[in-house]
């Protein structure tokens, strides 16, 4: 038998976006590995393209942060480009709907000035290394909050 959401300990918010897209079971990576990710514990998890990686670590992000100081992030997720940048925080900002948390992507090749704007009011940040790089070299972000990568 399939395990809920409930049964892997996510929260009731983030059950209620989900379940408002229509994701109302978990898929099998999601399964395999929430129980442990959520409990804090790492995980490594391989799954085909579009088997719900990207919800798995999402769901982990959106529950494990909170309230954070301007331009110091408490998620972080580093994606190799701006493509990837823009889908995964686009997921992960569905899970947090209806809560104070923000979610931005920053890469480049992208205006700098509305990108710094974005990642200081992030409180999950997902970035490209190199943008990434260039943002904390301009002290524009600080990591030093991040408590989940």
């Amino acid at each position: 038998m399939t395990a809920s959401w409930k049964d892997l300990g996510v929260s009731a918010p983030i059950i209620k976006n989900l379940e408002a897209r229509g994701i109302n079971a978990p898929f099998p990576i999601q399964e395999a590995t929430l129980r442990d990710s959520l409990a804090g514990r790492d995980v490594c998890g391989k799954a085909p393209t579009g088997s719900g990686k990207t919800l798995a670590f999402g769901i982990v992000l959106a529950s494990a942060v909170g309230k954070c100081r301007p331009g110091h992030p408490q998620g972080l997720v580093l994606v190799p480009t701006r493509e990837l940048a823009s889908q995964v925080a686009g997921e992960v900002a569905k899970l947090v709907q209806g809560s104070p948390l923000k979610v931005a992507a920053v890469y480049g090749g992208a205006a700098y000035g509305p990108q710094v704007k974005l990642a200081r009011g992030a409180t999950v940040l997902v970035a490209t290394p190199g943008r990434l790089e260039d943002l904390i070299e301009r002290k524009a972000v600080s990591l030093q909050d991040v408590n989940l990568a």
